[in-house]
């Protein structure tokens, strides 16, 4: 992974397997300017052709924010061409985070909000504090809930409650938060992100491949009927078959060991 990261702070843990991916401007709450659209646009690019990582740990630097969206002051003034072109990145990178070949964990701290918000929800699950506070306040401004708020929190929450938090923009706190299910763990102030890297960390110890395919298949298969969605996942299966990895699990249970996978 490159360390030439402008807002970005992208670490990886001993072995290589766990990246946290850290949003790095606290001084404005993390928010998102173009430089850091660019920034992770190009982060989760390199992930995607990582063989190494088998998880991400996504956060933001100190405790107030996650990420409170996009910079509404780099945006004062902006032309409209302006605007669509700096979308362009936020929406590439939006895609990059989602279609992450490795499950991101989404560790928040304070707000999530606006485009935060849809960052936290593009990863595959969320890891909150209990002061963390989600909104899509887009609508309040004038503005649409525009890297995938409006398509991803249905399908987490179910559409009548996404309806409401998108068309009131009203804030959600971390117990609500978790009730609804828009998180699956709440915990301790300050404490999101060690739970996320003890999250990741099991993910890492299992199967890489096994793990890959099982994203996959979950993701292509929630898109489509279930004939077709059961046919994917005996792909996916069929894809780990050939594995050495499953010839090692099958041999470390029988040797009664842990496995030691190798992605191959």
């Amino acid at each position: 992974m490159s360390s030439s990261y402008k807002t970005l702070n992208v670490t990886t843990s001993a072995e290589g397997h766990v990246v946290t991916v850290e949003l790095n401007r606290p001084d404005a709450l993390n928010a998102m300017n173009t430089a850091m659209g660019q920034d992770l646009l190009r982060c989760f690019e390199e992930l995607h052709r990582d063989r190494t990582v088998r998880a991400v740990v996504f956060t933001g630097a100190g405790t107030k924010a996650f990420c409170v969206g996009g910079d509404l002051k780099e945006r004062e003034g902006m032309t409209d061409e302006t605007w669509r072109a700096q979308h362009v990145i936020f929406e590439a990178a939006a895609a990059r985070v989602l279609h992450c070949p490795v499950p991101v964990i989404a560790a928040v701290e304070g707000f999530a909000m606006g485009g935060g918000c849809e960052l936290a929800v593009l990863s595959d699950f969320v890891v909150c504090g209990e002061t963390a506070v989600f909104a899509v306040p887009e609508v309040t401004r004038g503005i649409f809930p525009g890297i995938g708020g409006t398509q991803l929190l249905p399908r987490i929450i179910g559409a009548p409650m996404a309806k409401e938090m998108i068309f009131t923009g009203r804030r959600v706190d971390a117990g609500e938060a978790r009730a609804i299910g828009l998180v699956n763990h709440l915990v301790p102030r300050g404490q999101a992100r060690a739970r996320a890297l003890e999250i990741a960390t099991t993910i890492a110890a299992n199967g890489p491949i096994a793990v890959r395919q099982a994203k996959k298949a979950i993701a292509w298969g929630s898109e489509t009927d279930l004939e077709t969605a059961m046919a994917l996942a005996i792909e996916a299966y069929n894809n780990t078959v050939t594995t050495e990895d499953r010839l090692e699990g099958v041999r470390a249970f029988n040797e009664k060991r842990p496995p030691v996978f190798k992605g191959r």
